[in-house]
């Protein structure tokens, strides 16, 4: 099976309630570790590739190792994304170098702005057969090179006219998700009866009311990692200092993917198992220094990672 668009996995998303898991990758073991655990499961999968990870790995290494992963899984089906496409320009280019799917973030922009940029990717993308996702609203946080201090929500009133003007194939909103590992300052949260701090819940009345205005269009979340508190656990255990990480509670995500959101991003909490482990193995075994050694086990965790929100939060499970 070669590289395909989420055309036919969002229409089918849609209609079966669940969700598919876009995960930002960077290197050869995170393209291992997700597309084995998608593989074994026999779920369809969004591999999605920043600016900042083609700066980091190069934009051929990656493609390749996304083909790579196709050849060894051809029974599910696999997209490549560009996530957060900042201008025209790095678009084109990943359109033009194999991409399948790429999202222009003109969130930034006014909103007229943001559905001309919108509407001269798609216009150029659609005629090299690529589907695009476009942006409303702003999500706070840091995660690579996007950064807000402030997000705001999206307006619904405004999806309509946008998507009709843009011809997207699909819509990024901001409901109260943000990017990074410390989505939720602490006195955001409230604390539950064991102490644990609880984030704001999202605001799902903005995303049925989006539904509402754009029946069957498949919506997406970004910064929707739930930042697993055993891996921060394990990080400040070894050396690490990250007090008061606080992801989207993995409930809250579910119900998301029962409604009309079709795509997930997932990036945080792939770094969290990654640099876990590894800070834990550092740990245990300070004698030695392949880098195979530990680099083993974090991709062995990656793929629990992702085993685990197939099932339990995504739904995708068994859907390839």
């Amino acid at each position: 099976m070669a590289l395909v668009t989420s055309t036919e996995m969002f229409k089918k998303a849609y209609a079966g309630g669940y969700a598919i898991g876009a995960f930002n990758v960077n290197n050869m073991e995170i393209v291992q570790g997700i597309t084995e655990a998608c593989g074994e499961l026999k779920a369809p999968v969004i591999l999605q590739v920043s600016k900042g990870a083609r700066a980091y790995a190069n934009h051929t290494y990656l493609v390749k190792l996304v083909e790579a992963a196709v050849i060894e899984n051809p029974d599910i089906p696999i997209v490549l994304h560009l996530d957060h496409g900042p201008d025209f320009e790095t678009c084109k280019s990943c359109i033009d170098g194999g991409f399948t799917s790429v999202m222009i973030d003109g969130s930034s922009h006014s909103f007229e702005d943001n559905i001309a940029l919108t509407r001269k990717v798609v216009e150029y993308a659609h005629d090299h057969g690529v589907v695009v996702e476009g942006e409303l609203g702003t999500l706070a946080g840091i995660e690579d090179e996007v950064s807000h201090a402030v997000g705001s929500y999206t307006r619904p009133e405004e999806v309509e006219e946008f998507v009709t003007k843009t011809g997207v194939d699909s819509l990024a909103i901001a409901i109260g998700t943000s990017h990074g590992a410390y989505k939720f300052k602490p006195e955001q949260c409230t604390r539950n009866a064991d102490g644990i701090l609880v984030p704001p819940p999202l605001r799902f009345d903005i995303l049925e009311e989006v539904s509402r205005r754009l029946p069957g269009f498949p919506i997406v979340l970004h910064g929707s990692s739930s930042v697993p508190q055993e891996y921060v656990k394990m990080i400040n255990e070894n050396g690490g200092n990250m007090p008061n990480a606080i992801g989207v509670p993995e409930e809250e995500l579910r119900h998301a993917a029962q409604l009309s959101v079709c795509k997930i991003n997932i990036d945080s909490d792939l770094r969290l198992a990654m640099t876990g482990t590894i800070r834990a193995y550092f740990n245990e075994h300070p004698d030695h220094f392949d880098p195979r050694q530990y680099l083993k086990p974090a991709r062995a965790n990656i793929k629990a990672l992702v085993e685990h929100k197939l099932k339990d939060v995504l739904g995708c499970a068994g859907k390839a």
